[in-house]
């Protein structure tokens, strides 16, 4: 049996680190992750107490080279799903800039991204940024 959302984005974020995992839901393993507890992430930010989207930012930005590295940043061809208002209400609304930052450095860095929402309103676009 196959699942249609084979490849999902999960995000951990608490007060001091960000954690960002590609899970294949088919055999419940992690495929890809980073996190900014990595010393070579650690080292390169100014986190202090807290971390904030620029951590955020990296944590996206690390994990869209592994998934390249990996060939998995077409997801077999069906996407990475995110489902971004669930992340954000789990998270909390303090935290919606740190998930949509991680969002969009794996978009900007050519992973294909599908966003999955309960209803097709306003929350499956990207935010507009200038």
């Amino acid at each position: 049996m196959t699942l249609t959302k084979r490849y999902v984005l999960r995000l951990f974020i608490s007060l001091k680190y960000i954690t960002a995992n590609v899970i294949d839901r088919n055999n419940g393993r992690i495929v890809a992750t980073s996190s900014s507890v990595e010393q070579s992430i650690k080292k390169s930010l100014e986190c202090g107490r807290s971390c904030n989207a620029k951590a955020a930012t990296v944590v996206g930005e690390v994990l869209a080279m592994r998934l390249k590295v990996g060939g998995l940043n077409e997801g077999q061809g069906k996407g990475i799903h995110v489902n971004v208002t669930k992340e954000i209400e789990k998270k909390g609304f303090k935290n919606q800039t740190k998930v949509w930052a991680i969002v969009n450095a794996l978009k900007n860095h050519g992973v294909k991204l599908v966003l999955d929402g309960e209803d097709d309103g306003d929350n499956n676009s990207w935010p507009s940024r200038s």
